[in-house]
């Protein structure tokens, strides 16, 4: 399967946007679904991760203002970003695994097998 992601833009500080990332090739069912961000000069960061049962993940520095959520249906992994902050401004990229034990591994790029092309997202302050 092949990711594809899109969304991204130039926003101002307590904006909204919505990445949606694309599979094409087979199907999302399999797989645990997960967003990263890099921002320049640091490193790859999660942002928040859905199991393939549909349970997600997201650290504090997101919770509140992300929304993660899949739909198989139409193969696709949406992330809804409300109330953006300029340290939100990264390449954001979509990541698929099929990884065991998911709940205690989901953070870690390193399980993510699949990735997309990444989309910028800038917050101007």
């Amino acid at each position: 399967v092949q990711l594809q992601a899109s969304g991204g833009g130039v926003v101002q500080a307590g904006g909204s946007l919505r990445l949606s990332c694309v599979a094409s090739g087979g199907t999302l069912r399999p797989y645990h679904m997960a967003w990263f961000r890099q921002a320049p000069g640091k490193e790859r960061e999660f942002v928040c991760g859905v199991s393939r049962s549909g349970v997600t993940y997201d650290p504090d520095s997101v919770k509140g203002r992300f929304t993660l959520s899949r739909d198989n249906a139409k193969n696709t992994l949406y992330l809804q970003m409300n109330n953006l902050k300029p340290d939100d401004t990264a390449v954001y990229q979509c990541a698929a695994t099929s990884v065991v034990s998911y709940s205690s591994r989901y953070d870690d790029p390193n399980n993510y097998s699949k990735w997309g092309q990444g989309t910028l997202v800038t917050v101007s302050s």
